[in-house]
């Protein structure tokens, strides 16, 4: 494994810094090293591997498809495109001619049509919450918080205003008849899944139609059955007038799309915006067959019951003084901060979880984690602190 990651150092650009591990195959949430040891997977490729790793229907689906059409331009369509389109507005709850999708290639790509959408209501303004993640290229990054991301590339296209999230009083100072749109994450990921407060979203949609903006939800992260529904916004019973989708909508397959609802779906012309890629049809079988499984597997449900038992007992531990989230997009925050010494203890446990800030914990694993292998992290916790702390102490 080491030569790989020295040839990794020689090699790829430093812009993940080296790699803690080199993975050489996968099955369900289970993943296996270049030295053949094996880990249970409960970071998800950061969400994206809905179905785990080497699932039987998209295996079949991506091979089918390619066997059949591998990629056509967009002077074209295909049927996975078409009947994709279609599921993602009928699971948004708009159905056929409710809305409008753009396929992409990746969440960033889905905010940057989301972004060039919002600037065809013929205003420049929007508003983004504090602790915001919405992607690396440069129109997504003028929409992400983070001043580490932000400052080596300014000048950004600018015109972004940032207020404090959950804060509806702020976002209602900050909003006004020259904003195109009010930005949000139904709950924030990068931050370390942050969950706003009841009645935060449905303030956000009074302030939009107060003044004229439209409502962006940037479900990347939270969308497909993550959070136990389809898409995270949908228990609040609020109505976006855009939403952006990727990470686990192909399972692993690159993919994303940007959901225009009801006129908003209409912004977007002829010769305003195009990809090469986005609405490939191996990308859009591989969708369709993560949406089919996640359905025929009734995985919503299972989502939802391991969550829930995966807080309970997370949280059990003192040490742990707020556990968020819902389904399978869980936050701990830890009583010092020593999530880096966790992830590492973690690791040597055999379990892969992520550290997004010093003191937090983040989980995103497969929806298709088993009751025995989340039992099996419950067991091995405890032990996990105890080496983080004595590490920070020593």
């Amino acid at each position: 494994m080491t030569s790989y990651q020295e040839r990794y150092t020689a090699s790829l650009m430093n812009t993940f810094g080296p790699p803690r591990l080199v993975l050489v195959r996968g099955e369900g949430a289970h993943v296996w090293d270049a030295d053949g040891r094996e880990y249970v997977d409960l970071l998800g490729g950061i969400a994206v591997n809905a179905l785990g790793h080497a699932h039987p229907a998209l295996v079949e689906a991506v091979t089918t498809q390619l066997q059949t059409l591998g990629h056509v331009s967009n002077f074209f369509t295909s049927t996975p495109q078409v009947e994709l389109a279609e599921k993602l507005l009928e699971l948004l709850g708009v159905g056929a001619g409710g809305g409008k999708v753009f396929l992409t290639n990746s969440g960033t790509e889905a905010n940057e049509a989301a972004f060039k959408l919002t600037r065809r209501t013929g205003r420049t303004h929007v508003v983004v919450a504090e602790g915001s993640f919405h992607g690396r290229t440069m129109g997504a990054l003028a929409l992400t918080s983070k001043a580490a991301y932000r400052t080596p590339f300014e000048p950004l296209p600018g015109d972004v205003t940032f207020v404090p999230y959950g804060d509806a009083d702020a976002l209602a100072a900050a909003v006004s008849d020259e904003t195109a749109a009010v930005l949000l994450e139904p709950i924030q990921g990068e931050a370390g899944v942050v969950v706003p407060p009841d009645g935060y979203l449905a303030a956000a949609r009074a302030i939009a139609d107060q003044h004229g903006a439209l409502l962006w939800f940037d479900e990347v992260q939270t969308g497909m059955g993550r959070t136990g529904g389809w898409f995270a916004h949908l228990r609040t019973g609020v109505r976006p007038d855009v939403v952006t989708v990727a990470k686990g909508l192909g399972g692993g397959f690159p993919i994303g799309a940007c959901i225009g609802v009801g006129d908003a779906g209409t912004l977007l012309e002829p010769g305003n915006h195009g990809t090469t890629f986005g609405g490939n049809p191996v990308a859009c079988a591989a969708a369709l067959a993560v949406i089919g499984t996640i359905e025929s597997e009734g995985l919503l449900e299972h989502v939802t019951v391991l969550g829930q038992k995966l807080r309970d007992g997370l949280g059990a531990d003192p040490r742990v003084t707020e556990v968020r989230g819902e389904g399978l997009l869980i936050g701990l925050d830890l009583s010092a901060d020593v999530s880096a010494g966790a992830v590492s203890a973690a690791q040597e446990a055999g379990f892969i979880v992520n550290a997004p800030t010093p003191g937090r914990i983040r989980l995103a694993p497969p929806l298709v984690l088993t009751t025995d292998d989340a039992g099996a992290f419950l067991a091995a916790w405890p032990a996990i602190l105890d080496e983080a702390f004595a590490e920070a102490e020593a």
